[in-house]
């Protein structure tokens, strides 16, 4: 057996497995397998990223899900890659290319600026996959995809020739969310809707006959100069006179409508608005209804463009909303303005406000493919964790609207369309691209300058990365993959595009689950951020105290996929365990030579031993289905509880002495019992800690594997239940800890001897106490123990009241009298509170009518126990007196 250090280093302990876990194949899984599959694959981080606390927490869900699968006996494979993230990528190297050379893309022109995106991505683009090693991350590296590597670009092709074929993508002219910094249209859930305190401008336009003026409130004045009517509500009677007259728009040259729509809001401002079909989506679709003109006043970066009168043409909308209000007010046309509280979007790349702007953009049909979804959600074909996730996936897929999957950048999937530069033909949609024109064999074709959304070919990862559109066996072994670990604010950008493809394509939905973890904050609730300088950086706190300790503290931390307030000291609390892990595997590795090969039959186990494999059992079982039900943090919490109470606090204490009897049947029972509770909580902490548990397994003799990764992870042994001894052991527990409580709250050293006494509540109780003298006195440091009646109670003694009996320290040489009437004078008022809230809910006619019998039933007892107690303390407070 070799020497364990004294103290455990994590750096060096990491580098070591982590290089051998790898080189031994233990993270890959063969194409084909006749066990069962278990899939993941990666949310895959953009190229730009470097590992944050929200990867650090959802990396770590997905290893030990991976890690607790390939023990149990799957074939589990964990897919990993990147994503090339075009207009956070495109971004980093123009704002690059700008600082060194003080040039735009434009400057450059697209091919010289894709090189450029290649080149950075070699040089960067992998950094946050090597950081995911010093996670710990079991990834198949392998198996590693990049959304734009030919593969996946073979896949994005196939969708979307496929999805036109099938009529669900369309190109038309449509108000966009447009961004005028990344110039690129932007889908609904790209853009941040943000509270701003904002402006309403109430504006006169006079009527074309002269006969006086009617007043739109507006947001926005500087589109006005793009309005093609004024609409009222038909309803409203202030202006039913009205509706079919024209009016003079102030600032430009031309008479324009007022119309009826139903969907004007009599009640906001005046009642009447102005109709901008080319800057407002809902002014668009009102713009269809009346078959109005189309007048975009502005350019893709948002200044005026040769659509606005001549004196406004170039500048920018903030200057030009500034000078049309100076011309309205000169003229006596601002009626006035109000204070208006408004959500305005941003985009979510470059936090620019959003423009709704009239451009031509492919679109994807989505009601089709979400009815798919809803279905197979409704069925649990697909189930949400925590549950509370599911209401807000099906209410967007149930209000979703047609996805706009064109972006007007350079670095990305350009779309597979082709335009025949020679003759009015139709556009050529192909899987390949095409050398002529199929329809006058013209060789001047000119591809769309527009790339997709990043999220098209993102939707696409569950069955792209195993080959997909080519039938691999990869792709027949793992799809559909088993769960999805992700953050709730991509699950409407990827949860739900993903089920939607996959049913689509693959006529499955692509996992039967999806965990949704919750949101790393600071220490006061706010998101971390680099401006806020509340970071934390996962890297250095693996530096400081392993990576272990980080992962343990973040699964400690996060409970049912609540947010996570987070310090650089929580860390501390994995550093401790590890360190507390580290010495109880020294104890017992200390205490394990010479022994026989591991078997827990034929042995004389004592009630110590019986108990703790009791508890064993207990643990493995719950951790399992907590594992199960995606409760983590409820597994891991309950491991540590067992670890570090039961385990070290109480069976390597009450062990020691059997560890001194060498060659006698109990050293024997007590170094298999030894074994097989460090061996098996090794393994259950495995996918949880995967690099202290590994160091710590290659130390044990007669191991079962060379690795840890390789072992299986445990099950319950119901032969190993000793429910009768295991009660006893928690009575001696019970009565211990009373005494040890009443040492502790009257100053008494551990070191000192004192007496005790017990007076039993009933027959087992006094059976059971009687025949755990021994150990009580051992473990009470007790130089006397008397078990007796209530007819002998103790005069002048600190009381205790347990579940079994009444412990009794005396005074005498030992106790402030004074604490002790304190300290009873507060438990008593401790337990009147109680009483009082039973009383309070057995009173309540509402409770009595309406709970189960039960829970009726347990107040009761509740109530019973607390007078009993309380009847206890008085008794023992009088003695005092």
């Amino acid at each position: 057996m070799t020497d364990l250090p004294k103290s455990y280093e994590p750096k060096s302990v990491e580098s070591k497995w982590y290089a051998y876990w790898e080189t031994h194949g233990l993270f890959h899984a063969p194409d084909t397998t006749t066990k069962k599959p278990y899939a993941i694959v990666i949310p895959p981080p953009n190229v730009t990223g470097a590992l944050h606390m929200g990867h650090a927490l959802n990396n770590t869900i997905q290893d030990i899900l991976i890690r607790w699968k390939k023990m149990s006996g799957y074939e589990s494979v964990w897919i990993p890659g990147t994503d090339h993230a075009g207009i956070a990528t495109q971004n980093v190297v123009e704002r690059d290319i700008w600082k060194t050379e003080k040039k735009r893309r434009q400057d450059l022109g697209r091919e010289a600026v894709i090189d450029r995106i290649w080149k950075w991505k070699e040089e960067y683009g992998n950094r946050i996959l090597t950081q995911l090693r010093a996670l710990g991350s079991a990834c198949d590296w392998e198996r590693t995809r990049f959304t734009l590597d030919e593969g996946l670009s073979k896949a994005v092709r196939e969708c979307f020739v496929k999805l036109y074929e099938e009529g669900l993508i369309y190109r038309g002219k449509y108000i966009v969310n447009w961004c005028p910094r990344c110039r690129t249209a932007l889908a609904d859930d790209e853009v941040d809707h943000k509270e701003s305190k904002g402006k309403l401008w109430h504006l006169r336009y006079p009527l074309a006959d002269n006969s006086g003026f009617i007043i739109v409130a507006t947001t926005r004045p500087e589109t006005m100069l793009g309005d093609t009517a004024v609409a009222v509500n038909p309803k409203d009677p202030r202006y039913t006179k009205l509706i079919g007259k024209m009016v003079k728009l102030p600032e430009t040259n031309r008479e324009i409508p007022i119309i009826a729509d139903d969907f004007v809001d009599a009640s906001f401002g005046s009642g009447a608005v102005k109709v901008t079909p080319a800057h407002d989506p809902n002014d668009f679709q009102m713009g269809k209804r009346h078959n109005l003109p189309q007048i975009n006043v502005m350019r893709e970066d948002a200044s005026m463009s040769d659509e606005a009168p001549e004196k406004y043409r170039g500048l920018t909308r903030e200057a030009c909303r500034t000078q049309i209000i100076e011309a309205f007010e000169a003229q006596g046309l601002l009626e006035k303005i109000d204070d208006h509280q408004n959500a305005v979007g941003h985009c979510y790349r470059s936090d620019t406000i959003i423009e709704p702007w009239l451009s031509d953009q492919w679109f994807v049909r989505m009601r089709p493919l979400a009815e798919k979804a809803i279905r197979a959600s409704e069925e649990k074909k697909v189930v949400i964790h925590p549950e509370r996730w599911n209401a807000i996936y099906l209410q967007w897929l149930e209000n979703v609207r047609d996805w706009c999957i064109s972006r007007q950048i350079w670095w990305g999937h350009r779309i597979p369309v082709w335009y025949c530069k020679k003759g009015n033909c139709p556009p050529i949609v192909a899987r390949e691209t095409p050398a002529t024109c199929p329809h006058c064999e013209s060789a001047q074709l000119e591809q769309d300058s527009d790339v997709l959304d990043t999220w098209f070919s993102s939707a696409l990862w569950p069955f792209s990365t195993l080959g997909w559109p080519e039938k691999t066996a990869a792709l027949k072994t793992y799809y559909p993959t088993s769960t999805l670990v992700t953050d709730r604010g991509i699950i409407y950008f990827w949860v739900a595009r993903m089920v939607m493809m996959g049913l689509h394509h693959m006529n499955a939905v692509p996992f039967s689950d999806v965990y949704i973890h919750g949101t790393i904050l600071d220490e006061h609730g706010a998101k971390m951020s680099k401006s806020k300088g509340n970071v934390i950086d996962p890297l250095k706190m693996i530096d400081t105290y392993g990576t272990d300790a980080l992962r343990f503290s973040l699964i400690m931390l996060s409970s049912e996929g609540q947010d996570v307030k987070l310090s650089e000291t929580k860390f501390e609390m994995g550093r401790n365990f590890c360190n507390k892990l580290w010495n109880a595997a020294r104890f017992a590795l200390m205490n394990l030579e010479g022994m026989d090969r591991p078997s827990l039959t034929n042995l004389a186990f004592s009630t110590t031993d019986k108990w703790i494999l009791t508890r064993l059992e207990t643990v493995i079982a719950e951790t399992q289905l907590s594992l199960e039900e995606f409760r983590f943090h409820e597994a891991l919490a309950k491991l540590y509880q067992f670890f570090w109470n039961d385990f070290c606090d109480w069976y390597v204490e009450v062990s020691k002495s059997a560890f001194t009897q060498k060659g006698s049947d109990t050293h024997k029972a007590a170094q298999q019992t030894l074994y097989a509770v460090l061996s098996t909580s090794l393994k259950l902490f495995h996918p949880f800690m995967p690099f202290i548990t590994e160091e710590l397994w290659s130390h044990l003799p007669h191991r079962e594997e060379t690795s840890i990764m390789s072992a299986t992870f445990p099950a319950p042994q119901h032969q190993l239940s000793f429910a009768a001894a295991a009660n006893e052991f928690e009575t001696v527990k019970e009565v211990v800890t009373a005494i040890r409580n009443i040492r502790g709250e009257h100053g008494v050293p551990p070191s000192k001897q004192i007496s005790a006494f017990f007076i039993p509540a009933d027959h087992a109780a006094s059976k059971t106490v009687s025949s755990q003298r021994t150990l009580i006195e051992y473990m009470g440091r007790l130089n006397a123990f008397e078990i007796t009646t209530a007819d002998h109670r103790p005069q002048k003694a600190a009381l205790a009241v347990i579940s079994t009996g009444e412990i009794f320290v005396p005074y005498e040489g030992l106790i402030d009298i004074e604490a002790e009437k304190e300290r009873l004078g507060k438990e008593i008022l401790k337990v009147e509170k109680e009483k009082a809230s039973v009383e309070t809910k057995l009173a309540d006619g509402k409770f009595m009518t309406s709970a189960p019998t039960h829970i009726i039933e347990q107040q009761r007892t509740r109530l019973t126990e607390a007078e009993q107690k309380m009847q206890k303390l008085k008794k023992a407070l009088a003695d005092l007196i």
